[in-house]
């Protein structure tokens, strides 16, 4: 389940798109998907499209999957909504399996229809949460302009203003909070990724702990 929505085109703590570190998750999962001779199928979208792959197995389908991804994910994309793509995978995947939600740190957002969504997924699948972390625009040197994938360019004040900084980020950070917790009362494994190169051991991880659980 891949979030295509504009979001994923900001940037993450390593200076890359998120689009580029959830593009290598995707990929990742998709080689071993491969390796294993498993079937691999996906929900991906926004607030407006949802593109849907049924499952199946070959390197063939994994690598027309990667590219109908990478071809969705861009600035000019509507916004996320991942609770809507969670409603589609969970209408159209009857076996059960292995659930990749590939997404931030402030999705699925915390409402009782995503957490109602989320229970009913969870309980017939495993599901793992892949979250991309967002660069933190205090980090960003006061000489560049800082452009919200959303609200457009950031004022030179709030970024000058350690105040506004510091509330703007609580805010952010209570969201996150909000979304992890929702996902950790019904037991979905969260990994946060800030880079593509933190992405194999993040996945070695949420997966060792996915065995675990079964």
């Amino acid at each position: 389940v891949v979030d295509t929505g504009r979001e994923m085109g900001a940037l993450a703590p390593s200076g890359e798109t998120k689009e580029e570190v959830a593009l290598a998750a995707c990929e990742a999962i998709a080689w071993l998907s491969v390796a294993r001779g498993d079937q691999i199928g996906l929900v991906a979208g926004d607030s407006r499209r949802v593109r849907f792959m049924p499952a199946r197995s070959g390197n063939g389908h994994a690598e027309t999957i990667m590219r109908r991804i990478s071809e969705d994910i861009t600035l000019l994309s509507p916004r996320s909504d991942v609770p809507r793509l969670l409603r589609r995978a969970l209408t159209t995947t009857r076996r059960r399996s292995l659930i990749v939600i590939i997404s931030d740190q402030t999705q699925p957002t915390p409402t009782k229809e995503a957490d109602d969504i989320i229970k009913s997924l969870s309980v017939r699948h495993q599901v793992i949460q892949v979250s991309v972390a967002d660069m933190n625009p205090a980090d960003i040197d006061q000489d560049i302009t800082v452009i919200d994938v959303n609200e457009g360019p950031l004022p030179d004040f709030l970024r000058r203003d350690e105040q506004l900084a510091r509330e703007a980020s609580m805010v952010v950070e209570q969201r996150r909070a909000a979304v992890a917790r929702m996902l950790d009362m019904r037991g979905v494994i969260q990994v946060s990724v800030g880079s593509s190169e933190e992405v194999p051991r993040a996945l070695l991880k949420a997966l060792q702990r996915s065995g675990s659980r079964r």
